[in-house]
């Protein structure tokens, strides 16, 4: 239903930016922190160059919002996923298209916890198992290892902020394990608590 308003995926490809911003994801290095107090894994300004490609298509489109993930609550420290950043590109794209553009964060003040709540409430279980089984954050890309959080190496930080919001939301369910949610919503429940 919804993949029909949206309309088809545009991929574009983004793959020589890499080689401009090298980091620990766009090349083979080692995850660490740096002299910057930023982690290896920042990507400089990946979330401009995203927004303004996307502005780009949403503009041939007439379309005036954009909506981004970014958050900086629990996150790696990354300047480009601020609201104060996304601020600025909003007035700059607004500026360079002379046209008003919006871009919405909604989860840029909620923990993952919170993220992982958020999705439950809007999509009950069913969206849940889509977020676990089809997406990952893994900073290796690691799409064989499956946990209850979903898929990830489980070893670096984007994993582990993911799993640790997973464990925290999850235990206010009373369940570690995505299944129950299903059990408990065939019961005429709306959570991830264990059936009787």
């Amino acid at each position: 239903m919804g993949r029909a308003r949206l309309g088809g995926d545009v991929v574009v490809d983004l793959s020589g930016y890499g080689a401009l911003a090298e980091s620990a994801l766009t090349a083979d290095r080692a995850i660490e922190m740096l002299e910057s107090g930023l982690p290896s894994t920042f990507v400089p300004a990946r979330n401009l160059v995203f927004l303004s490609v996307a502005a780009a298509h949403a503009y041939r489109r007439s379309a005036a919002t954009l909506v981004g993930g970014m958050c900086e609550t629990d996150y790696s420290g990354y300047p480009d996923c601020r609201r104060e950043t996304i601020d600025a590109m909003e007035q700059a794209l607004s500026l360079g298209l002379a046209s008003p553009l919006k871009i919405e964060t909604p989860l840029m003040r909620l923990t993952k916890a919170e993220t992982w709540a958020l999705a439950h409430q809007l999509g009950g279980a069913a969206l849940v198992e889509t977020i676990l089984e089809h997406s990952h954050t893994c900073y290796e890309g690691d799409r064989s290892h499956r946990h209850d959080w979903g898929y990830g190496c489980g070893e670096c930080p984007a994993c582990d902020l993911r799993a640790k919001g997973w464990r925290e939301w999850a235990a206010t369910k009373g369940c570690l394990n995505p299944r129950c949610a299903r059990a408990g919503e065939a019961n005429g429940e709306r959570g991830h608590r264990i059936p009787p």
